[in-house]
């Protein structure tokens, strides 16, 4: 029995997630990037092809000029080389999401930042349950 989230792996620069060929923020150019909110050390100029919500994407284009993306509303799914992959708000920042993976009947949440208290200026985080969830511990 294959090891839980093996087809997700991280490197040095990004999580990647190996049957979709994507990573997500990653710190150097790829093909294809799913991206979790704009600050720059999540969201940098360069990539192929983004995947984000409009509210980054929108951050991005100011900060590196107009991206190959993809708009994803919370909520929605798309797939990537049978891949589901939705975005739920972060609470973090406009436009934050926690990227929601679905393959091989595991379910990954990767967040980026997450903020649980409310925010006028954010989406609310929304709980979702999952196998493996990934997050950033600035101050942990």
């Amino acid at each position: 029995m294959p090891r839980l989230g093996s087809w997700i792996e991280p490197f040095p620069d990004g999580i990647y997630v190996r049957p979709a060929d994507a990573w997500i923020d990653p710190s150097q150019p790829k093909p294809r990037a799913l991206i979790t909110h704009g600050h720059g050390d999540h969201a940098r100029g360069g990539d192929g092809e983004v995947w984000a919500t409009a509210e980054t994407l929108a951050i991005m284009g100011v900060r590196y000029g107009d991206q190959n993306g993809r708009s994803v509303a919370y909520g929605e799914t798309g797939r990537i080389e049978g891949v589901d992959v939705s975005f739920v708000p972060a609470g973090h920042v406009l436009g934050s999401a926690q990227i929601v993976l679905e393959h091989a009947g595991e379910r990954v949440v990767v967040s980026g930042d997450s903020k649980r208290r409310e925010d006028p200026t954010c989406a609310p985080f929304v709980v979702t349950p999952c196998d493996i969830f990934i997050t950033e511990a600035t101050f942990g």
